[in-house]
């Protein structure tokens, strides 16, 4: 299998089932992307050798020490994760950033055309059509990877356009 795919937010717990995933399957990881834990990471880029890692810029010179004997380019803050969302490198990228973050990465990996595996619901929640426009805008693609959203779309499989009027979603996880 010959697939790419970038991963923002590596080190949770998404993150690292994905990781999981692309081990078991085969999957080539060219980008990785963490907040702050840099010896996670670290482990992570020299396992997958992605070319691009990107790391909160507090962290930045800790994982440069660290990864000194490698061929990577190390990014670092907003920036960094948008760079990772819009390689050409990778055709899937897996969002699994906490919170607003996820917001930029997703539009601009939408409008590079990318498939983009989200498990940030706070994307959606406080951007939908922000995030809606550009995927129809780039002709990308939206797949749920995340427990509540990914029922739905599942659910929703096979069923007529237009042929749904309300969900009601209970807030579960706290």
């Amino acid at each position: 299998m010959n697939k790419s795919i970038s991963l923002l937010g590596s080190t949770g717990s998404i993150g690292t089932q994905t990781l999981d995933v692309a081990r078991n399957l085969g999957l080539r990881v060219t980008a990785l992307s963490a907040h702050s834990n840099v010896k996670l990471l670290e482990e992570q880029t020299r396992e997958f050798k992605p070319s691009r890692v990107s790391i909160g810029k507090e962290f930045y010179g800790e994982l440069k020490t660290a990864l000194a004997d490698m061929e990577v380019e190390i990014l670092c803050g907003d920036e960094g994760v948008l760079e990772i969302a819009e390689t050409d490198e990778s055709e899937t990228i897996v969002n699994a950033v906490l919170g607003m973050k996820g917001l930029r990465p997703t539009v601009a990996a939408a409008l590079k055309g990318k498939k983009i595996a989200f498990a940030n619901k706070e994307t959606l929640v406080a951007g939908g059509k922000i995030v809606t426009n550009a995927v129809a805008e780039g002709k990308s693609v939206l797949l749920p990877v995340d427990s509540e959203h990914s029922a739905i779309f599942q659910s929703l499989q096979g069923a007529p356009n237009g042929s749904l009027k309300k969900i009601l979603l209970t807030a579960s996880g706290g």
